[in-house]
């Protein structure tokens, strides 16, 4: 007998399941006729109502047992119908089907890919239902269940497993099999990279996906320098990169801020004839941008002979981060007369833009926009942009009515946003309650007892700072240190506040004074208020000497010929003392100088600031 009717399927094909005499009682030449029909239907199912459709004649025909239809049924549904591919399953696996390894294998893939989490949380419980039934896997069956594992939060365990299982059944050394080895260990974070690693040194490395599963994983996890070191060993290995490979290396690249190898790359990509993709061209777009090359990025962009939504965003948060807002405002504006639908994402870029360049009433108006014109629900991304606007262009008080009137929860990104206006604009007093909220409702994140110190230190309430910082000793919480990336000669150098281990450190101390001495002489006074440590004003300005940034600005002063731009990554937002002091530095030593710091970019050139120290 068949399996009851699935509680979702419409009044007119329940009725149409029972509309003829059932094809089990027909002979077999008539069921293997419903069965290759069934099948072709199935392959031509590009839509939710069609799989629907087939799944009523797989129904009256009996063929609910039968795993070859089964299989190209699920296959079908997770390409056309994915919010049914759970339900689906329910309905039909009963313990009357018979499995084969091709069935489960699709069933694995098909939830491992799919769009709905839920899906993809229940891809690697199918493969039990493999054993159960004494189903042997085979060299498919691994890479689709790694690939599930990798996807698992938190779960390595269910990893280690899978690969265990890989090594019982022989397939551990298969090719495919090691490539997503090297990809499932990467995705479990960096305390597993040296597992990957380990895998990636005992195979084979004739094949370019090897090498870009490796360094996949290395950017993935934070180490962007080993993923361009194992790129030159690629290169002298013989390998020919494909794009892949490029996309990995681009990633590094724009993580360091390494300007000159993500340049590099774009005319190797030329030289090689590498398909230069939308995909490809967008990750160059992104690239360049968060080197410092907006205007590179731009001409990738306007030599582009295809272009998809994401080439807009992409080109659109290139401005928005260096400031430019009504640029981006101008090819969101030239993207709407191209027809080309945005979508949420694209309307974070817009609003960013708008943020960054004080651009308020823009930003409402196009705000009002994705909803009243696009249909598009604003996300609390959205809200946070906005509150970020306000936030900086002083409208504190317009900023917490906004929160208020929010239509789901603020998050602590939207509070700790609100915090950071009070700060700017002296409104210490609400900063404090607003912090002390956020560390009643989220005791463990670190951000917010570094805000609450900092709000104890610009009123002078040292004892209070004092017990913060014990909280956070007691609690393990530590304070990330300020680091700045140059790169300079194909080599990236990292500089930390104080930090002595750079092999010149000696004479970039040195230069660093001499700036001192420079920007004393044009009379640039140190804000001492960015100090937030219990010092007098002459200790705190020696403190704001060593910050990071302008130990990276010293060493690149001293290794390169007058008339130089240079270029730093910065992986917190730069402070107020730093940026008027490089202001300064730009005029006195005649530099372009380009600082990425964690939420924009500022091109400081003769003594001014792209920003236009909004910001």
């Amino acid at each position: 007998m068949p399996p009851p009717l699935p509680p979702f399927l419409p009044p007119h094909l329940r009725r149409r399941c029972f509309s003829t005499a059932p094809a089990w009682h027909d002979p077999p030449f008539a069921a293997r006729a419903a069965e290759q029909h069934c099948l072709r239907l199935l392959e031509r199912s590009s839509s939710p109502s069609a799989v629907l459709q087939s799944l009523a004649f797989l129904l009256k025909s009996g063929l609910h047992s039968n795993p070859l239809v089964l299989t190209r049924l699920f296959a079908s549904t997770a390409s056309a119908a994915p919010a049914l591919l759970e339900p689906l399953g329910a309905a039909l696996l009963g313990p009357s089907v018979p499995i084969d390894a091709f069935l489960v294998n699709t069933l694995i893939r098909a939830h491992a890919t799919s769009p709905l989490p839920s899906a993809r949380l229940r891809a690697a419980s199918f493969f039990p239902l493999m054993l159960r039934s004494s189903v042997l896997p085979n060299k498919f069956t691994f890479p689709f269940l790694l690939k599930a594992c990798a996807a698992l939060p938190g779960s390595p365990g269910v990893g280690l497993q899978a690969h265990a299982t890989a090594l019982k059944f022989g397939f551990a050394t298969d090719h495919y099999v090691s490539n997503t080895l090297i990809h499932m260990y990467s995705c479990f974070g960096g305390g597993f990279l040296g597992d990957a690693r380990n895998v990636f040194d005992r195979m084979p490395k004739s094949s370019a996906v090897t090498w870009s599963a490796m360094i996949g994983g290395y950017v993935r996890g934070g180490l962007s320098s080993d993923a361009v070191g194992l790129f030159r060993e690629m290169q002298t290995s013989g390998v020919r990169p494909d794009e892949v490979t490029v996309l990995g290396v681009l990633a590094a690249a724009a993580d360091l801020g390494a300007l000159e190898l993500a340049r590099w790359v774009g005319r190797f990509v030329e030289r090689e004839g590498i398909g230069k993709s939308v995909t490809l061209c967008n990750a160059l777009i992104d690239t360049l941008a968060k080197c410092g090359d907006v205007d590179g990025a731009v001409a990738v962009f306007q030599g582009m002979e295809e272009r998809t939504v994401v080439s807009w965003t992409s080109v659109i948060d290139a401005l928005a981060m260096e400031g430019r807002g009504k640029e981006a405002v101008g090819v969101f504006e030239e993207m709407k007369t191209a027809g080309v639908p945005p979508d949420d994402v694209l309307f974070i870029g817009v609003l960013t833009a708008c943020s960054h360049a004080g651009m308020v009433d823009e930003g409402r108006g196009y705000f009002d926009s994705m909803k009243m014109e696009y249909g598009i629900e604003p996300k609390i991304e959205h809200y946070g942009c906005m509150v970020d606007m306000f936030g900086r262009a002083g409208m504190v008080e317009r900023a917490m009515e906004f929160v208020r009137t929010m239509p789901m929860k603020p998050n602590p990104i939207i509070w700790r946003t609100l915090v950071a206006a009070c700060r700017a604009h002296g409104r210490l007093e609400l900063g404090e309650s607003i912090t002390r909220n956020l560390l009643n409702e989220y005791p463990a994140h670190e951000a917010n007892y570094v805000m609450l110190s900092n709000v104890y230190a610009l009123t002078q309430r040292w004892k209070e700072k004092s017990e913060i910082r014990r909280e956070m000793s007691k609690k393990g919480i530590k304070k990330v240190p300020g680091c700045s990336v140059v790169e300079l000669d194909g080599e990236v150098h990292e500089f930390i506040a104080g930090d002595e281990s750079h092999p010149q450190w000696k004479e970039i101390y040195m230069m660093v004074e001499e700036m001192a001495r420079e920007l004393k002489r044009m009379g640039h006074i140190s804000a001492t208020s960015e100090v937030l440590l219990d010092l007098d004003e002459e200790d705190k300005a020696g403190a704001l000497q060593w910050h990071s940034e302008k130990l990276a600005i010293a060493f690149v002063l001293l290794r390169t010929p007058p008339g130089t731009q240079i270029r730093v990554v910065k992986n917190l937002r730069v402070c107020s003392d730093c940026h008027a002091a490089i202001k300064c530095i730009s005029r006195v030593y005649n530099r372009e100088i380009i600082v990425r710091d964690r939420s924009r970019f500022h091109r400081f050139k003769n003594g001014c600031c792209s920003c236009n120290d909004f910001w």
